[in-house]
């Protein structure tokens, strides 16, 4: 269960303010259709952060535990400091593909997940928790607790959320999670 509810943090308070979340806003406002940008952002989220898990898995069992240990813990750190850089996204001339909003919604969102930084959280959370089904499930359900207001709210909350704050304590919560895993703590778990 730890694996499960410290993904779902992990991603939550990462997603917010990064570039995904701005896609969200921004098919919303564009199409104004929220069922399948929601449908297209579980899609594609469960198979970028499957493939990501796999590959956390692969990681973990490729170095010994001393080095996963620092491998880990200095990703977190790293992410940390990435997360208080704010994406941004610019409209290059998404439109109405023959595919519909879904498929468009699918598409974007793995493309703009590759290599994001809550994808990178998705290996090092895979490689930490031998439990990939928790891993995966927390990791989506943090996309969804963050992107789905983002599609259902629009334009009309996002100049006023305060995404410096939370990138901020998004920061704190990946270098805490750096600092414990250099630490040792949860070792049983890696």
């Amino acid at each position: 269960m730890e694996a499960f509810l410290v993904s779902t943090l992990a991603v939550t308070i990462g997603e917010i303010g990064d570039k995904t979340q701005l896609l969200a806003l921004l098919l919303a406002a564009r199409y104004k259709k929220p069922l399948p940008i929601v449908l297209g952002i579980l899609v594609a989220t469960l198979f970028n952060h499957t493939l990501a898990g796999l590959l956390g898995q692969w990681v973990a069992s490729q170095f010994s535990p001393t080095l996963l240990r620092w491998l880990l813990g200095l990703s977190f750190l790293a992410i940390a400091v990435w997360t208080l850089k704010p994406d941004e996204m610019e409209d290059d001339g998404i439109g109405d593909k023959p595919y519909g909003i879904f498929m468009l919604t699918c598409i974007t969102f793995f493309i703009a997940e590759i290599g994001d930084k809550t994808q990178l959280a998705t290996v090092a959370l895979a490689a930490k928790y031998s439990n990939l089904p928790l891993v995966i499930a927390g990791t989506t359900l943090g996309m969804l607790i963050a992107d789905v207001p983002a599609v259902f709210l629009g334009k009309i909350a996002s100049p006023n959320f305060p995404f410096k704050v939370v990138r901020w304590l998004a920061a704190i919560v990946f270098a805490i999670l750096g600092v414990l895993v250099l630490a040792g703590i949860g070792q049983s778990f890696y």
